[in-house]
C-alpha cells in the first residue's frame, strides 16, 4: 500500500459539530451559542447542519483559550477578536 496524502484546504468546511466539539473540547451548545453570536459562523449543510473548516477550528482554539484560562464571556469574547481584527 502507498501512503495516503490528503490535502484539505484550510477554509473548506468539512467537520460536523461532534467532531469540532472533541477537537477543542469547547460544549455543543457553547458552539451554538459562539455562532449565534458571529464569533465562528460555519457554512450551513441543510437547515440544521453546521460545517466547520479548519480555520474554523483554529479560531476556536484561540476562543477556548479565552474562556479556559483568561476567563472571558462570549460578550468580551466577541469584543477582543474585533479588535484583533
Amino acid at each position: 500500500m502507498g501512503v495516503f496524502s490528503l490535502n484539505i484546504n484550510p477554509e473548506e468546511p468539512v467537520y460536523v459539530i461532534g467532531v469540532v466539539c472533541r477537537l477543542v473540547k469547547i460544549p455543543v451548545w457553547t458552539l451554538r451559542q459562539l455562532d449565534k453570536a458571529g464569533i465562528v459562523t460555519p457554512k450551513r449543510a441543510g437547515k440544521k447542519n453546521r460545517l466547520y473548516s479548519m480555520k474554523d477550528l483554529k479560531r476556536l482554539e484561540y476562543v477556548h483559550y479565552l474562556m479556559e484560562e483568561k476567563h472571558v464571556n462570549i460578550h468580551g469574547i466577541k469584543i477582543i477578536l474585533e479588535k484583533e481584527g
